[in-house]
């Protein structure tokens, strides 16, 4: 009884005459209707004993009732039940009985109608299957909704039939929808025997249901017929419109789209709104027309089949100024990228035509790129705002999805640098592909950063350019999945699919989920449903695979046909009107084409994405060809070295482990030394004192995978109570980030490459776990970070450090691959540079595409991070950082090599004895990174100190042409020799062998010490390890060892 009680307390009244008022003009007189307090289904007039005095003695007999049946008389007893069960009026009513012959045969006939009829029970069963009935339609009305705008139904996977219906029923044309799943829900009424599942019957569609508190169907009204109900839940989930979202698990966020969805009358648009749409249609559609004619054999990856993308855009646009939002990051692939240059963008259409001509020339360095893949920056008014925004598209390679990471990236850092904590002024739209959208694991990825703390740029608008196809690849062969926007699911992001031939849902939608971004800062997807009228590019024949797909396509009549056909019979405007709006841009476009023939010349500087204001001269060249001292006051060091050995907030307890460490850093501190770790905190240090943003990001970074940095201490008393040691040390300091990533290195590092983009003044370092780790991210590095500036003029200056050495630690955590960073070095082995050209080394870098360098001192490691922001211009960095030697003993750099007027060494030479006698050296090795102290640890057991002479190549690419003349000149008389502790096939030999054969003029051979050829980077047998070491370094002090090859 309780949970009866319960129940019907939920189900507010309605008053029978409210009710007849209400919807007197939808049914007649006899309408179910459910209530608490009143709960009478005839007029008022009808029963003789209602009336406005004695309604409130009548809903205290009705409450009693609902208490308990017997505690009311028999007659209101049976005037309660019969009214519940929807009788006809002046039926609900029974009168007191007499005790003649007829009086007690109605009263027999009376009790059998009691019993017959219904009780509460069956009341509360209906409303809750309406309630039933209407999450349904919330959850799975958008797999009936009517998105595909070919009209094709879904095909199954096998010839099975589908809840009764055969699949060629449902697919003449054997063509695929959207959606793969086929089959219509058993929960959805999509016709009225569906009832059935809920308990329901047709004869129910015209009774009166209270709405739940979770729909809007309703608008102002609390109560609707169940025909009405399912009619309004049509409307809302299953037209032009498909919404996923009952996946989300926060109540606010659901409801928030329900109403956006379900409000009657919600999408209105004004007649200016409409002029507005089919004007920037118009645009959108005459472009690509334009383009085909003048270019009909050129490849351009036209938008013909989404038109509608370019509004849809430039809504999202519209919407996020209004509120607030002035600099909108985009990235997108190669389809309708020209066309979004030029109508969102707003790109000079002299510059894009003038790409089409084969004739122009390069006036930039480097390789360029094709006209589909460069990027924008502009600052413009926003017309309907009249606010200025900023917009940026972001170059990107054919690699589809590969930007979506730097996007993120870019939009956090300018967040980052403009204050904007909440994403309230920057923010990114990031264009997909179906194909790609599902395919693509960095889409995942790059979901999977939206909400960490230091990734999250606060939402993004995701919107799929849904052709319905890959290439030439079916859906069914490239998804499992029903819709290829299901992995935006994992994030709670809610999915707005349209059917791109309704130009105003299309609009709808985009402004729905510009607002949730805005309300929720929290990513939102617009799944744009079309199709591709021609094949992957225009030169592409798709009927040799789709052929009954392309015979649909070809009979489909263009979206601003259909648009402007529909705004003419609404009146809004006229034919002569939307001709004129056709021959205003037609006439734009051809005096662009006209002015577009006198450009003669192709400056990508002029396809920017990311200017850096400022830091170059106004022609785009560095200020200067010098790089100053990277060396530091001591008093610097002592202070910087200081901080990082003690904990600078009060009550703080850290593990004592960590005390024993901090303990170590101030010995070494108070001995004028640093080691690995220290050495790193002071680049970083100093850098922060000077302005410089230093941001270090990758997996368990905080700690550091060998547990030597420690820059993010732990109250091992407090839960999440931290410390930063290195936002301490200045006053007015830049801020110092450190985080640890998710478990990613293609996402991560795409992030970390978009951030370095946004400024120069900032210092981005991605660290690897181990180094091998980064052939995760081998698309970032392949087709961003070495090619970058050659084929965007677009320069960069984050560092990669990646942990390498062959420590017996097995085949996976020993070599980050440096054979792969250097043989996308893009200098000559064979051609000797001038090495007498003024600033030689400076002049190096900015030729080289990226720098490549093997420490084997802290001291040299804290050089060149701080040379990577005090040159005048960026280029990447490649560390090859160590992992043994963060506690070698012997790899400690004395303050006197870190002070004013000290240099990065790209070349330590020897400092022995055998310096001292060079014309007694017998050998000398060359080397690089951690094998120098095998090397000289061998040399000293062997007592060889005044015959070898040993080299440390710290900086491998660019090559120091120059210093190593001088090595292999000093010694006349020594064999040279290659030594490393890699495989021979792998490593540096390769690339060190032809260069320093040209250094020399070939006048030696360059012999090799090292590991043999093999095909894994490293033994995982400890003994084996120990073997092979032993060899190469026999070979390396063995003076007769290269002999027999002479």
């Amino acid at each position: 009884m309780f949970h009866l009680r319960t129940c019907a307390a939920k189900l507010r009244p309605l008053t029978a005459s409210q009710t007849v008022k209400t919807f007197s003009q939808n049914k007649p007189a006899a309408i179910r209707t459910f209530q608490q307090i009143r709960c009478y289904s005839a007029p008022v007039a009808a029963e003789p004993f209602l009336s406005g005095t004695s309604s409130n003695y009548v809903e205290e007999m009705y409450c009693a009732w609902l208490e308990n049946p017997k505690s009311v008389h028999k007659s209101w007893d049976i005037f309660f039940r019969n009214t519940n069960a929807g009788a006809p009026p002046g039926t609900a009513y029974q009168s007191p009985l007499s005790l003649s012959r007829s009086s007690l045969a109605t009263m027999a006939h009376a009790q059998s109608l009691v019993e017959a009829q219904p009780n509460v029970d069956k009341l509360v069963e209906d409303h809750l299957a309406v309630q039933s009935l209407i999450r349904a339609y919330q959850v799975r009305g958008h797999q009936i909704a009517k998105l595909d705008p070919l009209g094709i139904s879904c095909v199954n996977f096998d010839d099975a039939p589908i809840r009764g219906h055969h699949v060629a029923q449902l697919d003449p044309l054997g063509i695929l929808d959207a959606d793969l799943d086929s089959s219509v829900p058993a929960d959805i009424i999509s016709s009225t025997d569906k009832l059935g599942f809920y308990g329901l019957h047709e004869s129910d569609l015209d009774k009166v249901f209270h709405l739940p508190t979770t729909t809007f169907i309703g608008g102002q009204e609390p109560a609707l017929p169940l025909r009405e109900i399912i009619r309004r839940l049509e409307m809302a989930y299953c037209q032009h419109i498909g919404v996923e979202f009952m996946f989300i698990n926060d109540l606010e966020q659901c409801q928030w789209i329900r109403q956006k969805f379900e409000t009657p009358g919600i999408m209105q648009f004004t007649n200016e709104e409409k002029r507005t749409l089919l004007a920037r249609l118009v645009r959108s559609t005459r472009f690509e027309e334009f383009l085909q004619r003048k270019w009909s054999s050129e490849k351009r990856f036209g938008l013909e089949g989404c038109e509608v993308l370019i509004p849809a855009l430039k809504t999202i646009i519209d919407m996020s100024s209004a509120n607030g939002v002035d600099y909108v990051i985009m990235g997108m692939p190669h389809r309708g990228r020209l066309n979004v240059l030029a109508n969102v963008i707003r790109k000079e259409l002299e510059q894009i035509f003038c790409q089409f001509d084969s004739k122009l020339e390069a006036a930039d360095e480097g390789s360029g790129d094709m006209k589909y893949h460069l990027g924008m920056y502009h600052r413009r008014i926003n017309r309907v705002t009249d606010r200025n925004i900023t917009l940026s598209l972001v170059a990107n390679p054919s690699h589809l999805e590969a930007a979506d990471p730097v996007v993120m990236g870019k939009t956090k850092a300018e967040q980052f640098y403009c204050g904007d904590t909440e994403g309230k002024k920057v923010m990114s739209i990031l264009l997909h592909g179906d194909a790609a959208f599902a395919g693509q694991g960095i889409v995942y990825e790059t979901f999977h950063l939206s909400d960490l703390p230091s990734y999250t740029t606060h939402g993004t608008v995701h919107v799929v350019v849904n052709n319905q196809i890959g290439f030439t690849t079916d859906p069914r062969m490239a998804r499992s999945s029903p819709y290829p926007t299901d992995v935006a699911r994992v994030v709670n992001a809610p999915i707005f699919h349209v059917n791109s031939d309704d130009p105003e849902a299309v609009m709808y939608v985009c402004k729905v989920a510009a607002e949730w971004r805005n309300t929720f800062h929290k990513d939102v997807v617009v799944d744009l449903v079309c199709y591709r009228r021609n094949g992957h590019n225009e030169m592409d024949e798709p009927m040799f695979t789709q052929p009954l797909m392309y015979k649909q396509i070809r009979k489909q009549k263009p979206v601003l046909q259909k648009y402007a056909e529909l705004l003419v019979s609404q009146g809004v405007v006229n034919q002569p009107e939307y001709e004129e709006e056709i021959s205003k841009y037609d006439k734009i476009c051809e005096e662009a084409f006209t002015r577009s023939k006198d450009e003669k010349i192709l400056h990508i500087k002029h396809w920017l994405d990311s200017p850096w204001p400022g830091f170059f001269t106004l022609d785009g060249q560095p200020r200067s060809m010098t790089c100053p001292s990277t060396g530091l006051e001591e008093d610097i060091l002592t202070h910087i070295g200081n901080v990082a050995s003690s904990v600078p907030v009060e009550n703080f307890t850290i593990h004592g482990g960590l005390s024993r460490i901090l303990k170590t850093r101030r010995e070494l501190v108070t001995n004028r030394t640093v080691d690995w770790a220290l050495a790193e905190y002071m680049a970083f240090g100093s850098l922060l004192k000077e302005g410089i943003h230093v941001r270090l990001s990758g997996q368990d970074v905080e700690r550091g995978t060998f547990s030597h940095r420690h820059h993010v201490l732990h109250d091992q008393n407090v839960d999440k109570r931290t410390c930063i040691p290195m936002n301490h040390l200045w006053p007015n300091q830049a801020p110092y980030t450190v985080c640890n990533s998710s478990l990613s290195e293609y996402g991560v590092l795409g992030f970390e490459l978009g951030f370095a983009m946004a400024s120069p003044n900032a210092l981005v370092l991605w660290e690897a776990q181990f180094g091998d780790f980064n052939n995760m991210a081998q698309c970032i590095i392949d087709q961003f970070i070495c090619p970058g500036q050659a084929k965007w003029v677009r320069q960069n200056g984050i560092v990669l450090l990646l942990p390498h050495g062959m420590e017996g630690m097995g085949p996976e955590h020993s070599s980050a691959r440096p054979e792969r960073f250097l043989q996308m070095c893009n200098d000559d082995p064979d051609v000797l540079p001038n090495l007498q050209e003024e600033n030689f080394d400076i002049s190096q870098l900015y030729d080289c595409n990226w720098i490549v360098v093997n420490c084997s001192t802290p001291g040299n490691f804290f050089h060149v991070l701080r040379r990577q922001i005090l040159l005048p211009f960026r280029k990447p960095l490649i560390v090859f950082t160590p992992k043994s030697l963060l506690r070698h003993p012997e790899a400690r750099t004395s303050f006197d090599e870190m002070l004013p007027g000290t240099h990065f060494q790209r070349v330590i030479p020897e400092d022995g004895p055998a310096a001292q006698n060079p014309d007694k050296v017998k050998r000398l090795l060359f080397c690089t990174g951690k094998v120098y102290y095998d090397l000289t640890r061998e040399r000293k057991a062997r007592d060889m100190a005044e015959e070898v002479a040993i080299t440390r190549i710290e900086q491998l690419s660019p090559f120091p042409f120059d210093l190593l003349l001088k090595e292999a000149q000093k010694y006349p008389n020594a064999e040279l020799a290659w030594c490393q502790e890699e495989h021979k096939n792998q490593g540096y030999y390769d690339y060190v062998k032809p260069r320093l054969r040209t250094t020399i003029d070939r006048a030696k051979p360059v012999w090799y010490a090292g590991r043999d050829p093999a095909a894994a980077p490293a033994t995982g047998n400890k003994k084996t390890h120990l073997t092979e070491l032993q060899r190469f370094l026999d070979t390396a002090f063995d003076l007769d060892a290269f002999k027999k090859f002479s």
